[in-house]
C-alpha cells in the first residue's frame, strides 16, 4: 500500500471512529555505508527504513500510534492504538496546524548523489588510505575510513487538507588515523559532508588528517591557570551543541534553562549573532516545514548579543502567546513532537583562524572536547571537560599540550567572545540539530594540564 492509499483509508475510517483531528506523519530513510581497512572492504551495510505515525484528538485528548507496515491492517491498528493511548493521556490536548500557508519553494535533494556507485566509494576510500600511509612513517594505522550515501523523505498530512512532502540527501565521509613518535599514540580525524562526490579530494584529505595527527606529537605540560583561549571551530560547534537545548521554549517553560526570562536581554557579546537557518543547501536539518507542518523561516535567535526568540512548536507558542517559530521536531516517526532547531550556528566574521591567536602573548588553542555528556550541565551552563590542543606563546603555536581539563560556563563564554573567525563548520553528530560554529577567541578559561 502506498502512503497515499494509507492516508485516504486512515482519514476516512478515522472520522467514522470519532477523531476530530487526525494527522499522518511518515518518513523513509535509505543509506549505504562502506568502510575500508588495510585496503580491504570491512563494512558494507545497506539500510532501508520506513514508518508512519498517527496523532489525533479523540474525545478531546491526544493519542499517538505508529507502524512500520503500510497495509490495510495498519489502518485499524493505528486508529485503535491512538484512541486507546488518548484515553490514558492526562496531558492537555495538543495543537494541530491546519492553516493555509506559504512555503518556500526550495529543493534540498541532489539527484547526482544517486549516481554514485558503491565501487566508486570503495575505490576512493582505498585511495585515501593508501595516500595517508605513504605520507609519513609516523602514521601507524588508518583506524577508520568510511563513507555513507544517505537519503531521506518525510511527509505530513492532516485530514482537513494539509499535504506536505520533502526529501533530502547527503554524502558523509570520515577518516581517522593514529600516529606515534617516541611517546604515546595520537590521533587525527577528518570529517566531510557534501552533496558533490567529485569535490572530495583524496590528496587534500590525506594531507589534512596526517598534518593534524602529527601536530599533536611532542606534548608537554604547561602551568595550570586561566588563559586566553581560541576554541577551534569543531570544538566550538560541539560546545554550542551541548547547550543548544537552553534555547528551547520547552526547556524554558519547564524551568530547565538559564535563559528563562531573558528575551530582549543581552546574553552574549555585542558582535555575536546566532542564526537558525532551515534553508542551508547542505544542511542536514534543512526543510521548508517542521514536524507539525508549520512553515520554517530563518531566525536570528541572538542578534547583536541580545536574545530575540526561543525555539517554539505549536504547544509552547500557545503557552507563551506567540507565533510558532517552525521548530517542532520528531527524532523519528516513533517519537512524539518536541522542540529542536534546524541548522543552528554562530555567524562567522572575517578573521582567519591564525589571526585569532596571533595577538595572544600566552594562551591555549582547544581543538577537541570530550566528556560533553557527563561533564556539562545544560541547565546551569557549567562545564568541566577533557580537551586537546596547543600552547601559544607570542602569537605562535609552540606545540601540543598534554591532555587538558577546561572549566567554565557556557553563558559566560558567550559574553567573553572577543573575536570570531571565518571558518564555519558543522557538527553533524548532535541530536539537538545540525550545529555549527567558526573558531572563537575567548577572553579566558580555566585550564588544568595533566
Amino acid at each position: 500500500m502506498s502512503i497515499e492509499q494509507l492516508k485516504e483509508q486512515l482519514f476516512t475510517e478515522g472520522e467514522k471512529a470519532g477523531f476530530t483531528d487526525l494527522e499522518l506523519y511518515y518518513e523513509k530513510k535509505e543509506s549505504l555505508t562502506v568502510g575500508v581497512y588495510e585496503g580491504e572492504v570491512d563494512a558494507y551495510d545497506f539500510s532501508d527504513v520506513q514508518g508512519a505515525a498517527v496523532r489525533g484528538l479523540y474525545n478531546g485528548k491526544t493519542g499517538y500510534a505508529f507502524t512500520e507496515k503500510f497495509d490495510e491492517d495498519s489502518v485499524s491498528f493505528l486508529l485503535k492504538n491512538a484512541s486507546e493511548n488518548a484515553e490514558l493521556n492526562e496531558n492537555e490536548p495538543e495543537q494541530f496546524f491546519t492553516e493555509k500557508s506559504t512555503y518556500e519553494d526550495i529543493k534540498f535533494y541532489t539527484p547526482d548523489l544517486e549516481t554514485v556507485k558503491p565501487e566508486e566509494m570503495i575505490q576512493f576510500l582505498q585511495e585515501v588510505e593508501k595516500k595517508i600511509l605513504s605520507l609519513d612513517q609516523r602514521v601507524t594505522k588508518v583506524t577508520s575510513a568510511q563513507m555513507r550515501n544517505q537519503k531521506w523523505e518525510n511527509g505530513l498530512f492532516h485530514h482537513k487538507g494539509l499535504a506536505l512532502r520533502e526529501e533530502n540527501n547527503s554524502l558523509l565521509f570520515y577518516v581517522s588515523i593514529l600516529v606515534q613518535e617516541n611517546g604515546p599514540l595520537k590521533s587525527g580525524t577528518v570529517f566531510r559532508i557534501t552533496k558533490d562526490f567529485k569535490e572530495l579530494n583524496a590528496d587534500a584529505i590525506a594531507k589534512e588528517v596526517v598534518e593534524q595527527g602529527l601536530s599533536m606529537l611532542g606534548e608537554k605540560n604547561y602551568p595550570n591557570k586561566t588563559y586566553p583561549v581560541v576554541l577551534k571551530n569543531e570544538a566550538a560547534a560541539s560546545l554550542l551543541a551541548t547547550f543548544t537545548s537552553s534555547f528551547s521554549a520547552q526547556a524554558v517553560q519547564d524551568s530547565q534553562s538559564r535563559l528563562k526570562g531573558k528575551l530582549g536581554e543581552k546574553i552574549a557579546a555585542d558582535h555575536v549573532t546566532l542564526i537558525d537557518n532551515p534553508f542551508l543547501p547542505e544542511g542536514i536539518r534543512s526543510a521548508t516545514f517542521d514536524s507539525e507542518g508549520v512553515p520554517t523561516r530563518k531566525h536570528n535567535v541572538v542578534d547583536g548579543g541580545k536574545l530575540q526568540t526561543y525555539f517554539h512548536n505549536l504547544k509552547t507558542a500557545k503557552k507563551d502567546g506567540v507565533e510558532p517559530t517552525g521548530h517542532a521536531h520528531r527524532q523519528s516517526y516513533q517519537d512524539s513532537v518536541g522542540v529542536s532547531p534546524s541548522n543552528f550556528y554562530i555567524e562567522p566574521a572575517n578573521q582567519t583562524y591564525e589571526q585569532l591567536y596571533e595577538g595572544i602573548a600566552e594562551g591555549i588553542i582547544i581543538t577537541d572536547l570530550a566528556g560533553l555528556h557527563s561533564g556539562a550541565n545544560p541547565i546551569s551552563g557549567d562545564f568541566s571537560l577533557a580537551a586537546d590542543g596547543y600552547y601559544v606563546k607570542d602569537g605562535k603555536i609552540v606545540g601540543p599540550t598534554k591532555q587538558m581539563t577546561v572549566a567554565g560556563n557556557f553563558f559566560e563564554v558567550l559574553q567573553d567572545i572577543e573575536n570570531i573567525g571565518e571558518d564555519l563548520v558543522f557538527s553533524p553528530f548532535s541530536y539537538n540539530g545540525y550545529i555549527g560554529s567558526p573558531s572563537l577567541k575567548i577572553k579566558g578559561l580555566a585550564i588544568t594540564i595533566d
